[in-house]
C-alpha cells in the first residue's frame, strides 16, 4: 500500500509525532510506503511531494511544528480543483490519504471522501474544539505553557497591585481559557461561548482590591466579546478564508477597565508560543496513537472516518459527524469557574 500524508491549517505540538507514528507503523507493521505532500493542501495541489521512510522521521517525537510545513488554501480553491487533487494521488498511487489538521483539514478531508477518495482523518487543534473526540493532541501543550505564563504573571501583578489580563488562543471555544484560567487560579476568565458584561468585571475588580486583594489575573480567549451595547470592539472583517479578523480584545477591555475603575491594568497576548516548540508527554503519546490507529484503518479499509479519544480508547468516528460542529465549552463546564471567580 501506498500512503499519503499532510498537515494542514495552523502548526500544533504534536504533528511530528504523527508523521512519525503513520510511517513507523506503515513501514514495520505493513511494509507500505508514505508519501508527503509539501504544505498542506496547497503541495497536494502544486504537486510537491517528499518520500518518508523511518530514516527520515527519526527523531520528530519531541520536535514542535511539522517537517511537512503546512499552509492555508482557501475552500473555494479546494471544491474548484477536487479534480486536480484526484489527479495528483492517483499520480503517484496513493492508496490512502491520511490528512492531519483542524476543522477546515477535515472538513476539506470529508469532501474528498465523498468524492470516492479514500480518506483516514486526523484530528489536530490546540483550540480542543474538533468535535467527536475527547481531546486533541497540542490543547495538553498550550495549556500547560498558557499556565506557566499565568504562574510567573503573578507575581509581577502582586508587586505592582495591578490588574493583568491575559489573552490566549481560542477563536470560538474556550477550552484553553477555562483549563489554563483554573490550572493558574485566575480570578477571572473570559470565553467566546459567553459574552461578558463589562460592568460586571469592573464589579470583580473593585471588589477585590477593596477588600485588599493585591492584584487580579484575568484569562482572556481571543474570540471572547462583550454583550451587545456594553463596550464598543473593533471590528477587524474577514480574511481571505472566511475567518475573523481579531482586533485585540484584551487590550480593548484592559484600557475600558483602567477607565472605569481608574485601577492600572497591563495585557500580555501570548499568541503563537501557545503552539511552538516541545510538546508535553501526554500530546506526544496521544499524537503516537492517532498516527498509529489511522494507518491501521488505512490498511483495513476502513476510510472516510476520523481516529478520536473515547475516554482512554481511540476509537473511529464517521468524518461527516466530526465536522458538523464545533466542539465549545458547554454550561456546565462554564458553571465550574463560579467558585474560583473574584
Amino acid at each position: 500500500m501506498r500512503i499519503g500524508v499532510l498537515t494542514g491549517g495552523g502548526d500544533c505540538p504534536g504533528l511530528n509525532a504523527v508523521i512519525r507514528s503513520v510511517v513507523r507503523t506503515a513501514s514495520a507493521h505493513y511494509g507500505s510506503e508514505v508519501l508527503g505532500f509539501r504544505d498542506g493542501w496547497r503541495g497536494l495541489l502544486e504537486d510537491r511531494t517528499t518520500p518518508l521512510d523511518v530514516a527520515a522521521v527519526d527523531g520528530l517525537l519531541t520536535r514542535g511544528g511539522t517537517t511537512l510545513g503546512s499552509a492555508r488554501v482557501a475552500p473555494e480553491r479546494l471544491n474548484a480543483e477536487l479534480p486536480q487533487m484526484k489527479d495528483v494521488l492517483a499520480t503517484h498511487g496513493i492508496d490512502v490519504l491520511i490528512p492531519i489538521g483542524g476543522e477546515g483539514t477535515l472538513t476539506a478531508a470529508h469532501l474528498l471522501s465523498e468524492a470516492g477518495v479514500p480518506v483516514v482523518g486526523i484530528p489536530k487543534t490546540i483550540d480542543n474544539d474538533i468535535d467527536e473526540t475527547d481531546l486533541t493532541f497540542g490543547f495538553d501543550t498550550a495549556v500547560s505553557i498558557a499556565t506557566e505564563m499565568i504562574d510567573r504573571l503573578h507575581t509581577t501583578a502582586e508587586s505592582h497591585q495591578r490588574v493583568l489580563l491575559v489573552e490566549v488562543m481560542g477563536r470560538h471555544a474556550g477550552w484553553i481559557a477555562l483549563h489554563a484560567g483554573l490550572a493558574a487560579g485566575a480570578h477571572l476568565t473570559l470565553v467566546p461561548e459567553e459574552p461578558f458584561d463589562v460592568e460586571e468585571v469592573c464589579r470583580l475588580v473593585t471588589e477585590r482590591f477593596d477588600r485588599g486583594d493585591s492584584h487580579v489575573i484575568g484569562v482572556v480567549a481571543e474570540g471572547a466579546h462583550p454583550l451587545p451595547g456594553t463596550m464598543d470592539l473593533r471590528d477587524g472583517g474577514l480574511d481571505e478564508y472566511g475567518h475573523r479578523r481579531f482586533t485585540g480584545v484584551a487590550q480593548q477591555l484592559g484600557e475600558e477597565l483602567e477607565q472605569r475603575t481608574g485601577k492600572e491594568v497591563r495585557t500580555t497576548v501570548l499568541g503563537h508560543v501557545q503552539r511552538g516548540g516541545t510538546p508535553t508527554s501526554f500530546d506526544r503519546v496521544l499524537a503516537t496513537r492517532f498516527g498509529l490507529h489511522a494507518t491501521i484503518a488505512a490498511h483495513e479499509g476502513r476510510h472516510g472516518q476520523m481516529v478520536a479519544l473515547r475516554g482512554t480508547e481511540i476509537d473511529l468516528v464517521p468524518l461527516e459527524k466530526a465536522v458538523a460542529r464545533l466542539k465549545t465549552v458547554t454550561p456546565s463546564r462554564l458553571a465550574e469557574r463560579a467558585a474560583f471567580t473574584g
